[in-house]
């Protein structure tokens, strides 16, 4: 088993609970570990052995365009795409983070982790 990463994909999108944060948007960072049997890509060099990280980046990319008011939704859609398109992935972890959160305080980011 082997665990392929995609770490900091950043989107601007328009999640959120308030009209504001649907209307005018902000910046969202995407992290995502997928654990897969790559025991045929090792040996064949060959990518379609493996999970192919582009087109994971391409599910991604397609959800994050989908409005959600909770980061909890978005994270378990792309969850499900990526299950639903690479079933070779055995388990996968999401973490989705809202930058510069608008909660009346100074802060880096907000988060959510998922796993399956």
């Amino acid at each position: 088993m082997a665990v392929i990463s995609i770490e900091g994909m950043e989107f601007y999108a328009y999640h959120g609970c308030f009209k504001e944060e649907q209307l005018i948007g902000t910046w969202f960072v995407v992290d995502l570990f997928l654990t897969t049997d790559t025991t045929l890509a090792e040996q064949t060099d060959n990518l379609h052995e493996t999970v192919n990280y582009l087109e994971v980046y391409q599910v991604v990319k397609r959800e994050m365009e989908v409005n959600s008011k909770l980061l909890e939704h978005v994270g378990r859609r792309i969850l499900k795409a990526v299950h639903d398109q690479f079933p070779s992935v055995e388990k996968a972890r999401i973490k989705v983070r809202k930058m510069n959160p608008p909660l009346g305080g100074k802060m880096d980011f907000v988060s959510l982790t998922l796993e399956t």
